[in-house]
Formats: C-alpha cells, structure tokens, sequence
C-alpha cells in the first residue's frame, strides 16, 4: 500500500507527532510506501528522529510563508470551532486541497478532526479515508461535533485511541457506512535493558500545562518525601506551567528532591533509569507516556482519568490508578511502591509484560487490516464491513506469537478476564 499521513505539524512536540512517527515507520518497516504530509513547518529539522523510509514534505512554511496575504486570512474549510483554526488559512485550505487532489496514495489518513474535515470533503473518490481521532468526541464542543457528523460520513474509517471513545462515537454521532474502531497508540520496541526497579526516583513526562497536573504531582511526592527523602522525582517536558512549577517546588522545600528536567526526546533513556512512572492528569484520551513507561519497565501511578489510564493500567498488577485531584492517595501510592521493594519490582515485570500488545506489531498489524478493507471497499463502491475479526486471529494469521496476540485483543476485553480471574 501506498500511505499519507496528513499531520499539523510534524515539526513540533506532541503526542499526535510521537504516535504518527511510531505508526508511520513501524508501516515503513513491513515494506509499504509511507510518507507523512505536514500542513505547517516552522522549523528546519523535526525535533523527533524519522525513518528515512518515511517521506516528509510540508505545505506551508511558516519561516517563509508567516506573512502571506492568503495566510491572513482566515481558513473555510478547516472548521472553525477546532482548537487549531487559528493557525489555518485561505492558504492552508488551498494547499491542503491541492495536495490531496493529486495525491497518489491508496489511504490518506487524517490526524486531527480539522483535517478529517479536509480529507472527507476534498479526497478523491478512488482515494481511501481514514479519519484518526486522538482526542475524545466528548472533548469536543457542540458546534465542533455538527461539523464533524457532516463531514464524517464521507470517511471510510473513524478510529480512536481507546475503546470507551469508539463505544461513544457509535453512540452518539450516528454515521452510517463508516467503520469506528479503536486502534491503540503503539510504542517502538525498546532498544535499551528495560529499568531494574532500584533506582530511589520517579519519572514523569509531558506538557506543563494546567491539565497533566504536574502541581498535584509535586504536592503528592511531598508525602514521599517526608518518609523517604532519599528519593527523587523528574518531570520531563516543557510549557507554561514551568515557572509555577519551580515556584511550588520552592515554596514546599523540595528542591533537593524534585527537578524539572526540560524537553527529552527520544524519552527512553529517561525512563530507564527510574523506578516508577507518574501521571497525573485530569484528562487524558490515551496515555502515550504510561505506555512508554510500562515498556520500560516501570509500574505506573496515575491518576483513574477519562479515557486511558483504565484501559492501559491494571491496578495493583502493573501499576496503580487513583482518583483525579486526590494528592493524598496519590501520595500514598507512590509512597507504597517506594516502601515496598519486592512489589516495585514484581509490579515492574507485569508492566514489562502486559505493555507488549502496545508494541507496533499488534497495532500494525490492525492498522492494516483496516487499512486494507477500507480500499478494498472504496473500490468496490461500498460501505467498510462492520464486521470485525478477532484481534487474536488476525495476529496469529499474520505469525504473531500467541501471547502478544492476546495481548491485542484490546484492553476491554482483558479487563473482563481479569475481573474473572479475581
């Protein structure tokens, strides 16, 4: 297959980048012709390393293009109501019309409802149309989900990140003919020995902003602290929460304990060298940095948030869920992985374990399934079947091994016979 990627900027930081990278590649590597089509540039080089398998061409260039007459003014196609609109344009619906006109591949998947928008209504018919959803639908607001039920019918394929997503999107949006279907985020397979649980620190990762709570973190490593003062948190990312962050630090006397590390890109090093894994969001659709975590070896605390942690942590097996905003129980366990040495680490191999049906084989391999029906059936003029295999038969068809298979069956379904096995 020949595969785009339309992505908002591949030039950034973010988790639609980092998983777009993943899934790109990891197709690459299996032999199809993949490249990735960034609306926006603004920089020379990507900040994440990519494949060189993997084509990357921008439509805009910002370093060039800021002060465009078409750039100043504003976008008809993008949807007003998307988080981004500000940042498209006259110029951008040109160029992303242009590109998709004579596009020549047999699947063009979009990364953000505002180019699901884009690629449902201006696609050619021969083209195959595969809308990602990274967010949540209930994220959205009200007018953002009118435009997309509109638009969204014209799509081939809808996917999602976890299955509670997919379940509302069947719900609640009604479109005929479209399949919806979760496809998890997958995870490069690690390249270093994963952590060995000994190390006295906690590793977190991602954006400082408002939402990742990285303020409840601190204040909950402060219990932590207070019994064991010999361990140490870093929190990797950049924004605007920074300066607040450092001031809290300050104000609870941890600076010899907490540390904000900056940007890591890739983050693997990072986490190997920890212990245990922290998030703490209010929110998160999928939960890309446990994944990365677990792959790692460690056991995650997170916060219990719509919609990932659920379906990604097992608790008390591979790591531990909480309440949102709860400092207290989040404290406590931390604080009850940091005591427990044998737990830590028998939680650190379950984590190990379990985080493999993230890896790119199982996803790849639904990615194409889905991938493939959905040309097989633009095509043939009709509807994607709504009929869906069963994860384990499509993996063990295509030479997975059986454990990983199960592992990919989708975390609904190994919730339900985990719950059996208590």
């Amino acid at each position: 297959m020949k595969i785009s990627f339309l992505l908002h900027n591949a030039y950034g930081i973010g988790g639609t980048i980092t998983t777009t990278f993943n899934l790109a590649q990891a197709l690459a590597t299996v032999g199809h012709t993949v490249e990735i089509v960034s609306v926006l540039r603004h920089r020379e080089r990507p900040n994440f390393q990519l494949d060189p398998r993997v084509g990357l061409r921008p439509l805009v260039d910002l370093r060039q293009e800021k002060e465009h007459p078409q750039h100043l003014r504003p976008a008809k196609v993008f949807p007003a109501a998307e988080y981004r609109y500000r940042q498209y344009s006259e110029l951008t619906d040109e160029r992303i019309g242009a590109c998709l006109a004579d596009i020549d591949a047999d699947v063009v998947v979009g990364t953000r409802p505002g180019l699901n928008v884009h690629l449902a209504l201006q696609a050619p018919e021969r083209v195959a149309r595969v809308g990602q959803e990274h967010l949540t639908l209930d994220n959205h607001p009200s007018r953002l989900r009118t435009a997309l039920r509109r638009a969204y019918r014209r799509l081939d394929v809808l996917t999602t990140v976890t299955e509670a997503d997919a379940a509302a999107y069947r719900r609640k949006m009604r479109l005929p003919g479209v399949r919806v279907e979760a496809l998890p985020n997958s995870v490069p397979d690690p390249a270093l020995p994963p952590a060995d649980g000994n190390a006295k620190l906690v590793v977190a990762a991602g954006r400082l902003v408002p939402v990742k709570r990285y303020d409840l973190l601190i204040e909950a490593f402060a219990r932590v602290v207070a019994e064991r003062p010999d361990w140490r948190l870093r929190i990797y990312g950049k924004g605007e929460e920074h300066d607040r962050l450092r001031a809290l630090t300050e104000s609870l006397g941890l600076s010899e304990n907490v540390f904000l590390m900056g940007a890591a890109a890739p983050m693997e090093a990072e986490w190997v060298k920890g212990s245990i894994g922290a998030a703490a969001s209010n929110f998160e659709p999928f939960g890309m940095t446990i994944v990365e975590a677990m792959r790692c070896g460690l056991p995650v605390v997170s916060t219990d948030c719509p919609y990932g942690p659920g379906e990604i942590i097992e608790d008390g097996v591979d790591g531990r869920l909480v309440p949102v905003g709860d400092a207290a129980a989040f404290g406590a366990a931390l604080l009850e992985l940091v005591q427990d040495d044998e737990r830590r680490h028998r939680m650190g191999r379950s984590a190990l374990d379990n985080a493999r049906r993230f890896a790119p084989g199982p996803v790849v391999a639904q990615a194409e399934r889905l991938m493939e029906e959905a040309i097989e059936a633009r095509r043939a003029g009709r509807p994607v079947s709504q009929d869906r295999a069963p994860m384990r038969q499509i993996l063990v068809g295509r030479g997975y091994a059986a454990r990983d298979a199960v592992h990919a069956t989708g975390s609904s379904a190994l919730r339900t016979v985990r719950k059996g096995r208590r």
